[in-house]
């Protein structure tokens, strides 16, 4: 049926992919899969997108499997106001959180009575929508969604 060579040049053959595989997962584009509406309406529960790895640098969570070989960033460029950007925290380095970059080094978050506060300016809101959204199993509660416009003007 099949020769022992065959069998060894199918394996050789896998191999080689998966390791460009994860050659091109690590160092250029990464998919991602929306699990929540945090970041509705742009992007939506289920949503599938890639992401590039080079636009912000690389640090040791951009490699699976690497020890960190080294700290901080290299080849990195600064996220800006209303740049969707992938990321972990220090206390969580296995979960991504996929949100939207609304403050920068320096910079003064507040959210005072549901409005949001940027180095003491309020960020101007326009209602879009109220919609009954399921939580935590049956519990079905109204949300009011709005559309934030940075001073950069993204939103």
């Amino acid at each position: 049926m099949f020769s022992k060579k065959f069998f060894i040049d199918n394996l050789k053959t896998l191999i080689y992919a998966l390791l460009i595989a994860i050659f091109i997962r690590s160092i250029f584009i990464q998919p991602f899969y929306i699990p929540s509406s945090s970041m509705e309406p742009n992007l939506l529960v289920g949503d599938r997108l890639f992401v590039t790895k080079y636009t912000y640098g690389y640090s040791k969570h951009s490699f699976p499997f690497s020890p960190p070989i080294f700290k901080g960033r290299l080849l990195f460029s600064e996220p800006k106001r209303g740049d969707v950007i992938v990321f972990k925290t220090p206390a969580d380095n296995r979960t991504d959180y996929i949100k939207r970059v609304i403050g920068l080094p320096g910079d003064e978050i507040q959210f005072i009575d549901g409005d949001l506060y940027l180095n003491n300016n309020q960020i101007l809101k326009t209602f879009l929508s109220s919609v009954d959204k399921i939580y935590c199993g049956n519990n079905i509660i109204k949300v009011n969604t709005f559309k934030e416009k940075l001073p950069n003007g993204k939103s």
